[in-house]
């Protein structure tokens, strides 16, 4: 049927989702569920789509509007989008990616309108709480921004998602499963048609790369704790995902190498064209000390051979250090679109 009679029969199914992993031994069910299965699908589908790709590339975009069925050729108008400069093709309405930056520039701009607050403790400046509460009112008005109207219905269940994806209020905390929401955010936008599996880099490049520039400057200006951080042995205090479509980006380059990106040099001159290195940047930034001290982890993989090693294992370490483990998990919620139930093959 058309794309409103599809819409239709999705409508009434939107909920708001919920926790569902309450013990270790749910886990399992988590493992089992079709949420897993799609998210980690949407996370390697990425991957594939970033692949020897810089961030500063052209690429094109489609664009969704709310008559796709009735207007085929500008539903599959083109933007180029080179870098920052966006040459539209059709008049008017902006298009879903954009929106997305939009949204998130507007987060940026209330960072600003927020500053910290004096207080006698170094971290989790309680300005935060003041930010959040702007989010947390907001969120479902700026997701209806995104989502076309006769799927307007879904905008609830997708701002839960947004919500949980800039830290937690209370303990003024960021951490990888705050990220995982983001991604899943994303998956949402996917599942409902408003973002499109054939926009994958432009999903990496423009909106989860400046997602990364609101989380680093909320993580910095208000002095967020990190989340379940492993300390010295985890990957990084906050992130994962971008050293995983980075370590993509890279693969196949023609000479930097996994041991280039502990060489300040080679960091300073690429890292505007790969995430990867945008991330070595940031923490080195953010820490004081010898690198191979303060990122253990990330010390010891810029001694793996090829990117293609790295980006596998980091796969493989993401399943096991964020996705498998009940204190990331445990917050994650399910709905209609990333559904508890067990996988139906």
């Amino acid at each position: 049927g058309s794309s409103e009679e599809v819409a239709t029969s999705l409508q009434q199914n939107f909920m708001i989702p919920k926790k569902e992993i309450n013990m270790v031994s749910d886990m399992a069910k988590w493992k089992r569920s079709q949420a897993y299965a799609d998210y980690m699908g949407f996370i390697l589908t990425l991957n594939e789509g970033v692949r020897g790709k810089k961030l500063t590339c052209e690429y094109k975009v489609s664009e969704v509007g709310e008559d796709l069925q009735s207007f085929p050729e500008e539903a599959e108008a083109l933007c180029v989008l080179a870098g920052w400069e966006i040459k539209q093709v059709t008049s008017g309405e902006k298009l879903p990616i954009e929106k997305l930056v939009a949204l998130l520039n507007t987060l940026d701009r209330w960072i600003d309108e927020t500053p910290p607050v004096d207080q006698p403790s170094r971290f989790g400046n309680k300005a935060f709480r003041t930010w959040y509460a702007k989010l947390d009112q907001e969120a479902e008005k700026l997701v209806a921004t995104v989502i076309p109207k006769h799927l307007a219905d879904a905008a609830p269940e997708v701002a839960v998602y947004l919500k949980e994806s800039v830290g937690n209020s209370t303990r003024i905390d960021y951490g990888t499963g705050h990220e995982a929401a983001f991604a899943a955010f994303l998956c949402c936008l996917c599942k409902i048609g408003v973002l499109r599996v054939d926009d994958q880099m432009a999903i990496v490049f423009k909106v989860f790369n400046r997602y990364l520039e609101v989380m680093r400057k909320l993580q910095k200006t208000y002095r967020m704790e990190p989340a379940g951080s492993q300390g010295v042995w985890g990957l990084d205090d906050f992130q994962f995902l971008p050293f995983i479509w980075g370590s993509s980006q890279l693969i196949d380059h023609p000479n930097l190498e996994p041991r280039h990106f502990v060489d300040e040099k080679v960091v300073n001159e690429n890292h505007k064209d790969f995430m990867f290195l945008e991330c070595i940047l940031f923490i080195t930034e953010m820490k004081t000390g010898p690198f191979a001290e303060h990122s253990n982890q990330l010390w010891n993989i810029s001694a793996v051979p090829s990117w293609s090693k790295v980006n596998q294992g980091l796969i493989r370490m993401y399943k096991a250090e964020c996705l498998e483990k009940f204190p990331v998990i445990q917050h994650f919620k399910f709905g209609s679109l990333l559904p508890i139930q067990p996988v139906t093959s």
